[in-house]
């Protein structure tokens, strides 16, 4: 928690430094160069199927995670359950 106010003050005094560097080069036409409506559709069907794969794989990713707390809780419920891992004298 400390270095994260740091972090976050020099990332915004970078981000201020060089916007304007950024707002002016290529007269104003972007860094690919000047667009068209098949450019704007094919990046709209890009955008579409990138949020469609990042949902399928993050919920992968939390089924993942979920099945391996459960063999935890599992493991611990078997755990103090058996005499022999309790403890004690």
């Amino acid at each position: 928690m400390r270095r994260l106010l740091p972090a976050l003050t020099s990332f915004l005094l970078l981000t201020l430094v060089l916007a304007p560097a950024a707002l002016a080069a290529n007269d104003g036409r972007g860094f690919y160069g000047a667009t068209d409506d098949k450019l704007v559709t094919k990046v709209g069907f890009i955008l579409v199927a990138f949020f469609a794969i990042f949902v399928f794989t993050m919920s992968m990713l939390q089924k993942h995670l979920d099945k391996r707390k459960e063999a935890r809780k599992a493991a611990q419920k078997s755990r103090v359950g058996n005499a022999q891992w309790r403890g004690g004298w």
